[in-house]
């Protein structure tokens, strides 16, 4: 059950003990005015039941802890901590006045991810910073209609700068090896058999499992500083044989009717083994190392193995993501857990841009896998500069502007740094939650909490600039 705010909290709201003042240019303050709670709590109130239930928590404070969690990057239980100390924190959440309770428990944070999925924080950051990104730009004029090919009918001038680039967000997964996946399965069939053999106990006997001649097989070979090709077949053979008789008994106890004592994490977890044996096993015939959907994790099956062929790491694995850049403004336009080419994507966000903005940006700044046939092309009909050079051999009576190259660089470092800020501040070098959903929401909570402290840096920073010119003048 939800139940709705009759207005949000302003400052002077605040219940403020005796003795206990808070300063309105605190960040917390000022971040909390960025957002429009209001608008908030109309649009996504439908999330909850208004009548069945408990009364939920205000979505102001589900939102709220969501980005200190991103922007301070705590973990769950001392969020709780933090907010129950600090009156400001409080203040951002929309609790209504300073109280020493904790505002909830901490395993209540799974369920805000959950709730607040990608989608609506997707639909936040484009609300609340889509708009300040036009920032310098000129509103079209009203005839300004058509297509800038028609000769008829110019449409208004380009402007702005639109950067792209994509990126990989590892998940908290162990380095995946064949034969350390295929341990960890045979033990789950394992434990799965004698959980269901728990009711046959003095009516059948126990199922044969070899548990420990198999756990030696495998540290032979885990444990062994060095061993060959042939070494690591044999071992995933004889790991993919206890498996397939494991899932064998289950088979015979699903058909005597105690698939049921098994828990829905126990049923979910076998049926990525069985993908598992099939992958592992289809390798194994045919000698080689690649299969479509390769699981890399049985606890989170959907990660994928990205090939980035990166310095520190050729193989990630994790969401891949893509964002682009708006006068330092950064939004989230794909994330995919399966490989795929960002190339694709660039048509389709400069028609987005088009489309919110009324004109199409001046120029787009790309690496050099945004630039193929058709997206140059589809540029240059639109009057659209793309970075770099034409495609294919430099032409002898071809100038290269490698001043604007040179500029463009600089331009396109402004992604990567929002990379390495996301990675390093705001927890994208490691995604920390387990499940595909509430993994997304993270993802996007940390672009959420990046544009922020963006807003709010821009800000401090006009005001540093207007002091120190009173202060100039002063003396």
């Amino acid at each position: 059950m939800y139940r709705k705010e009759s207005k949000q909290i302003s400052l002077f709201d605040f219940g403020q003990k005796a003795g206990l003042v808070l300063d309105p240019n605190n960040r917390w303050i000022k971040m909390s005015e960025f957002i429009d709670w209001d608008v908030l709590e109309q649009r996504y109130s439908s999330l909850y039941s208004p009548d069945n239930g408990a009364p939920a928590k205000p979505i102001r404070i589900a939102i709220g802890a969501l980005l200190i969690k991103q922007i301070e990057g705590l973990p769950d239980e001392k969020l709780v901590l933090h907010i129950q100390e600090n009156p400001y924190m409080q203040y951002f959440c929309g609790i209504k006045e300073f109280t020493r309770e904790i505002p909830f428990v901490p395993s209540l944070m799974v369920e805000f991810r959950k709730r607040f999925s990608e989608e609506v924080i997707w639909e936040i950051n484009e609300d609340t910073f889509r708009p300040l990104a036009r920032q310098g730009m000129t509103p079209p004029k009203k005839d300004d209609k058509g297509d800038k090919d028609d000769d008829n009918k110019k449409g208004p001038p380009n402007q702005g700068t639109l950067i792209l680039d994509a990126t990989c967000t590892p998940a908290d997964i162990k380095y995946p090896r064949d034969i350390d996946l295929c341990d960890t399965a045979r033990e789950a069939t394992e434990a799965a058999v004698e959980t269901m053999h728990v009711a046959e106990v003095g009516k059948k006997v126990k199922p044969r499992l070899d548990k420990k001649k198999a756990k030696k097989e495998y540290q032979k070979v885990a444990k062994a500083k060095k061993n060959s090709a042939a070494q690591f077949r044999k071992a995933i053979r004889k790991q993919l044989y206890y498996i397939r008789r494991n899932l064998g008994y289950i088979e015979q106890q699903k058909a005597s009717g105690l698939y049921d004592l098994l828990t829905d994490r126990q049923k979910a977890l076998l049926e990525v083994i069985i993908k598992l044996y099939e992958q592992q096993k289809y390798m194994l015939d045919n000698r080689v190392n690649r299969v479509d959907n390769r699981i890399v994790s049985l606890f989170q099956p959907h990660v994928r193995p990205m090939v980035r062929g990166k310095a520190a790491a050729n193989v990630e694995f994790g969401a891949k993501v893509a964002i682009s850049v708006i006068n330092g403004y950064v939004f989230l336009d794909n994330i995919s857990w399966d490989a795929y080419s960002e190339a694709g994507d660039l048509i389709e966000l400069v028609e987005y841009y088009k489309a919110t903005y009324g004109f199409y940006p001046e120029a787009v700044i790309v690496d050099k896998l945004y630039r193929n046939q058709e997206n140059i092309k589809f540029c240059n009909d639109r009057g659209i500069r793309i970075s770099g050079p034409r495609l294919g051999r430099p032409r002898k009576d071809e100038a290269y502007d490698k001043e604007q190259a040179y500029r463009d660089s600089g331009v396109r470092n402004i992604v990567e740094g929002k990379f390495g800020i996301g990675k390093i501040a705001y927890g994208l070098r490691r995604i920390m939650a387990k499940l595909k959903n509430t993994s997304e929401a993270v993802i996007c909570l940390a672009f959420l909490a990046m544009n922020l402290v963006k807003r709010l840096n821009s800000i401090c920073f006009k005001f540093r600039i207007l002091l120190v010119g009173r202060l100039a003048w002063a003396f």
